[in-house]
């Protein structure tokens, strides 16, 4: 079965970095777009970037000059590197990836900004 599988969320202070990793299984890894979506508090679920099996890129306009989406695809892995973190980055971040219509999610992982 699919299994997206998040790690790397973490508190951090303003202005620093954080590397998130979604490990995927139960489906053919190179040929899906994978994405991150984050859910804040008290607010909408929201695309944050997506990838395609070839490694093109979208991003939310906002984001998109402090987050960089990558993908191994020898280790059925997408990552998402966010630089230049503010309290308003603080949210569950969850990897996503759509197949036949149907829609997976992992589990999230916490990533928290505060001084």
């Amino acid at each position: 079965q699919v299994q997206l599988v998040e790690s790397g969320g973490d508190l951090v202070q303003p202005g620093g970095s954080l590397r998130l990793s979604c490990t995927a299984s139960g489906f053919t890894f190179s040929n899906r777009p994978m994405s991150w979506y984050r859910q804040a508090p008290g607010k909408e679920r929201e695309l944050v970037a997506s990838i395609t099996g070839i490694g093109s890129t979208m991003y939310k306009p906002s984001l998109k000059d402090r987050f960089i989406i990558s993908r191994d695809n020898a280790n059925n892995t997408v990552h998402l590197q966010m630089n230049g973190l503010k309290p308003e980055d603080t949210a569950i971040y969850l990897c996503n990836v759509r197949i036949q219509s149907r829609s997976y999610w992992g589990q999230g992982t916490q990533v928290a900004v505060s001084s």
